[in-house]
């Protein structure tokens, strides 16, 4: 129940805040004078773009804030970052969580995001205890960035994903990005007519650097 309350409350505050833009910084490196770039093709000859590698470009992520990364395998655990969970605007329903007569509430949830939907996949964040039992944590939010953890700031619902360990649970972790194991389940998940998520997961377990 305190777990239900917890998450209750945190998607509650969906309805009355708004989440602030992210702001890249701007990169202040400046280019520094030299000589002039020369041709290192022979005369006569045009210049060939190289291009790097397919293996290179798809296991290079682009630098962000948060833990976000999407591709490949570990183990027999699709990775899955926030990037591919949080890439869409989910319109959260202003009528206590219900949707209209005749509208699909998944709907604006895109394919392929459905797709990983009872997939076992790997997904790192950040953890947020939700119940411990004998010092163990069995629910949790997984986080998508640590302000939306520990600072207050507002999350969207597409960037936590509700977790409940099928083991007798795990050490809690907390401050730093762990990866979490599990399958994923993806849709509308209600608790007395309000919205409290689309993303769940039942857990099989959760490494941290430190193992």
């Amino acid at each position: 129940m305190a777990g239900t309350f917890v998450a209750a409350t945190l998607v509650s505050s969906l309805f009355f805040a708004r989440t602030l833009p992210r702001m890249e910084a701007a990169d202040a490196t400046k280019p520094v004078r030299g000589e002039p770039i020369k041709s290192v093709a022979p005369r006569g000859e045009p210049i060939k773009a190289v291009q790097p590698p397919a293996t290179q470009l798809t296991a290079t992520s682009s630098k962000t804030n948060d833990v976000s990364f999407t591709g490949g395998m570990t183990g027999d655990f699709m990775n899955l970052g926030f990037d591919k969970l949080a890439s869409f605007k989910y319109d959260v329903p202003d009528d206590n969580g219900k949707p209209e007569a005749g509208k699909d509430p998944d709907e604006q949830i895109p394919k392929t995001v459905r797709d990983f939907s009872n997939k076992r996949v790997a997904l790192k964040g950040f953890m947020l205890p939700l119940k411990v039992e004998g010092g163990l944590v069995t629910e949790m939010l997984i986080m998508r960035d640590q302000s939306m953890c520990c600072y207050g700031a507002v999350p969207k619902i597409n960037e936590w994903v509700s977790v409940k360990m099928s083991s007798k649970g795990v050490k809690p972790v907390m401050d730093q990005p762990v990866t979490f194991f599990g399958k994923l389940k993806i849709g509308a998940i209600r608790e007395n007519g309000y919205l409290v998520g689309i993303y769940a997961m039942d857990g099989e377990k959760v490494e941290s650097p430190a193992q």
